[in-house]
């Protein structure tokens, strides 16, 4: 069931950015969409290889032994607590996946990306996933999810970064209600600019309500004052499939070599 909605979810996202863009192409689609997908492709199988033997094992083993935080609860708080945790300690990841040089080197495969759209949201470097089993074990064991809470978590987190992964243009009023509880479009939208300062900000994967409370919250860049990508590496001959197999190969530090000067120090207004 979790597997039907994520691909209904990334269909119908996909049919709505291309009748109603956020953002003006660098590439063409098709051919991004391929290469992100084969990128996708790979990741899933070392994913079916490495992390489903541990994690599904462990979830198991939680739920007869009882482990974790949300054991402790009553029963009716402790999916919703659990999936607020997860969520929490997604966005620690994050942050770390940013901060941390070794993490950065997969992760940046994902933010390499010169557009922004559903397809996006599945580009991430096997290396990465097969690198977050360690703290995906640890989030299972200390919070307490069983099977059943895993699978809702990780169904309703693909269906969240999907979402806002997506080019979808909402109304601008839509999308201000919503981003006071969830991540949306255009929040994401300024987490994948070329700017640092703005790469830095909107960590959040599924509730706004860590990054308000870490002040890493930003709306205030139009989408159309972005550009997406990381600077180190700006043009399609530096995205190929072979490229991004190899990145994490590159020193971490070509990220920020090469910044957009045009983009630098220009002036924050609000989002349209």
């Amino acid at each position: 069931m979790g597997a039907l909605l994520i691909v209904a979810g990334f269909l119908l996202l996909a049919s709505l950015e291309r009748k109603w863009p956020l953002r003006r192409r660098v590439e063409p689609k098709v051919k991004r969409e391929v290469r992100n997908l084969a990128v996708a492709g790979g990741a899933a199988v070392v994913m079916a290889l490495a992390e489903t033997p541990l994690i599904q094992p462990l979830c198991r083993m939680v739920a007869d032994r009882g482990w974790g935080l949300v054991p402790m609860l009553p029963g009716w708080l402790q999916l919703p607590v659990a999936l607020v945790l997860m969520d929490y300690t997604f966005y620690v990841w994050h942050v770390l996946m940013h901060k941390v040089p070794f993490l950065w080197r997969f992760h940046m495969v994902h933010h390499t990306d010169l557009d922004l759209d559903t397809s996006t949201a599945l580009r991430f470097h096997a290396g990465e996933l097969v690198a977050s089993i360690p703290w995906r074990a640890a989030q299972v064991a200390l919070i307490g999810l069983t099977p059943a809470f895993f699978m809702a978590w990780q169904t309703s987190f693909l269906l969240a970064v999907l979402f806002h992964h997506s080019a979808v243009r909402l109304p601008i009023a839509w999308e201000r209600r919503l981003n006071r509880l969830i991540v949306t479009p255009r929040m994401h939208g300024i987490h994948h600019s070329m700017v640092r300062a703005e790469t830095d900000s909107n960590w959040s994967s599924g509730l706004t309500v860590w990054d308000q409370l870490h002040g890493t919250l930003r709306l205030d860049v139009p989408q159309d004052a972005i550009t997406i990508g990381v600077p180190g590496y700006p043009d399609p001959k530096d995205v190929t499939l072979p490229k991004l197999v190899m990145m994490p190969l590159d020193d971490p530090e070509r990220s920020w070599q090469t910044p957009a000067a045009a983009l630098q120090n220009r002036p924050a207004d609000e989002v349209r």
